[in-house]
């Protein structure tokens, strides 16, 4: 057995070895070939139809041999008038429509799409489906600013903070044959900044140079695709405030409007302001108008004062026509000091006391005060009870004591202003205070002064005329005034 499998085993190999040499020489079938795919286009639009430049296609695929893997369209438009031709590329898609918004600058446009399939060996229809139709000519859409204003002057550092976002733009479009879709903005005839919103922030990085003159254009894109060729622009000053200085007095106090018998001059007010603050600088408001904000950024501190009486609305103080400019020193980090007589109402002459202020006006998102009332034509507002470091203050009966305001026993102030309810981050200063006996007891110990503590700027708001308070406690007043705001 041995010998015999001895024998099989070298006989066995043999076949095989022949076995592998004749299927070694065995020639193979070719691979059929890739057959390309078919392209089919939905029958909508009608061929040769007429329409508006913004028009839905839909496709269809097919490959015998494989699959689709996706498609390839342009379109080709020649304008009828003008007799010119332009090509699109083509454009690779895995969907099977598309919504385009055909080139149509021509009285009328002749348009020809194309698109064909590619299949998985990436091979294209020779033969693309093609549909042919006309566009009419749109209209380029029309773009408008509306804020800022030609011109217009903002203060401006070189970050954002809690309270200053950048330069606020606000612009609107109409396009009379379709609808805006996009907007774009720059400045200087930088690069052009695509949103789809309507109002936005310039932040301080898309200025070269923060301070000066600069331009902001606006455009915007409509749905078939045209740009207001046009658009529109605006001119605006960026001013950087410098507050190389402590403080700055603005005398908006009309001297003859005193309630009649009071003597005081102008030059009396602005003796005594200078005596208690000591300031770099005074303004005199009613002859010189609003400072420039060139001046207003040197100041760290900005104390505004409306020291006459008022009972005409023509005689309204002119603080709330300027605010904005007020708002704007407050936000890049200007600190502000308010009082007058009535100066709270002058914020709403025309409306009854208590009045509520509305989330977005000055003095309840800036002052922080949600309601401000105010004290009856009776001149019975004698005195202030002071809180935390504010010592107690009194009124000056002598500089009252020649007018009509003598007219009962006790000589105070009437319609001062006080804020019975407040909101977060405010400190009541100063108490609203009266004779026992002769004063009404409607507005005793409400707030009369108070202080509010920000993230960027800090306030102090007065509802009472200090040009009358005691000079020996407004010299007191001043100076806890400003050392509460860090000076």
């Amino acid at each position: 057995m041995k010998a015999i499998a001895r024998l099989f085993i070298p006989v066995m190999m043999g076949v095989l070895l022949i076995l592998l040499l004749i299927r070694c020489d065995r020639t193979t079938s070719p691979m059929n070939p890739n057959i390309p795919p078919n392209t089919t286009l939905a029958n909508i639009p009608v061929e040769e139809d007429t329409l508006f430049a913004l028009v839905t296609l839909h496709w269809d695929g097919e490959d015998d041999d494989g699959f689709i893997s996706g498609y390839e369209y342009r379109y080709i438009t020649h304008h009828e008038t003008v007799k010119d031709s332009l090509v699109q590329a083509w454009t690779y898609t895995k969907e099977t429509s598309v919504t385009i918004p055909f080139e149509s600058s021509d009285l009328l446009n002749y348009q020809k799409f194309q698109v064909r399939a590619v299949d998985n060996n990436n091979v294209a229809d020779p033969s693309p489906a093609e549909k042919k139709f006309f566009t009419v000519q749109t209209i380029f859409p029309e773009t408008q600013i509306l804020t800022p204003r030609q011109n217009q002057q903002f203060f401006a550092i070189d970050h954002t903070t809690d309270w200053w976002f950048g330069v606020q733009l606000t612009f609107t479009a109409h396009d009379e044959d379709g609808e805006v879709v996009e907007f774009a903005w720059t400045v200087d005839n930088g690069e052009w900044n695509w949103t789809t919103d309507t109002t936005l922030f310039i932040t301080p990085d898309n200025f070269e140079t923060l301070g000066g003159d600069h331009v902001i254009h606006v455009t915007s894109r409509d749905n078939t695709n045209l740009i207001d060729p046009v658009g529109d622009s605006v001119k605006v000053k960026l001013v950087v405030p410098t507050f190389e200085k402590k403080l700055l007095i603005i005398d908006e106090t009309v001297e003859s409007k005193f309630p009649f018998g009071i003597t005081s001059k102008d030059a009396d007010v602005d003796a005594f302001y200078t005596e208690i603050f000591a300031p770099d600088d005074t303004w005199d408001f009613q002859k010189q108008g609003m400072p420039a904000k060139e001046l207003l950024g040197q100041y760290k501190l900005v104390l505004w004062h409306a020291d006459n009486l008022y009972t005409y609305e023509g005689d309204v103080h002119k603080l709330p026509q300027h605010i904005s400019d007020i708002m704007d020193y407050v936000n890049v980090g200007g600190d502000f000091i308010m009082s007058g007589w009535r100066i709270l109402k002058s914020f709403a002459v025309r409306e009854s006391f208590p009045k509520t202020f509305e989330e977005g006006s000055f003095i309840h998102d800036y002052l922080h005060i949600i309601q401000a009332d105010e004290s009856a034509p009776i001149p019975d507002f004698t005195s202030a009870k002071g809180y935390g470091v504010f010592t107690d203050i009194r009124v000056d009966s002598f500089k009252l004591s020649e007018s009509y305001l003598t007219s009962i026993p006790v000589v105070g102030l009437p319609y001062v202003n006080v804020m019975p309810l407040r909101a977060g981050f405010t400190e009541v200063i100063y108490r609203y205070q009266n004779d026992d006996n002769t004063g009404i007891p409607a507005h005793r110990m409400a707030a009369c002064g108070l202080r509010y503590y920000g993230t960027s700027f800090n306030a102090v708001v007065l509802g009472f005329p200090m040009f009358f308070i005691n000079k020996e406690d407004a010299q007191k007043m001043a100076t806890q005034m400003l050392q509460s705001l860090g000076y």
